[in-house]
């Protein structure tokens, strides 16, 4: 199971991703940041998320090359960024000012 939460603001697009970031779960979520009209800032927030396959990996990657930065507060998903060379993204205290 997975869970996708956006929070949008005038400069910055937060996703907060949760548990399983997997096959068609992954590629929902593609869609869903496709579907975007604007594209602000985003970042996205893995450090809630329990597992990644070679799909959300891919998705992930892409996220980066659109220029999201990466908040992962936890040892899973921080080999996952550090694995996957994606982005850092600064402590959440700071990217809120």
């Amino acid at each position: 199971m997975m869970r996708i939460e956006l929070q949008d603001s005038t400069k910055t697009m937060t996703m907060r991703i949760e548990g399983r970031f997997i096959g068609k779960f992954a590629e929902d979520a593609r869609v869903l940041i496709t579907h975007c009209t604007k594209l602000p800032k985003l970042i996205v927030n893995l450090s809630e998320v329990s597992v990644v396959d070679s799909t959300g990996e891919e998705v992930l990657s892409w996220l980066g090359q659109l220029g999201g930065e990466f908040v992962a507060e936890k040892s899973y998903s921080l080999h996952v960024c550090e694995r996957l060379h994606l982005p850092m993204a600064g402590t959440l205290s700071r990217s809120r000012h």
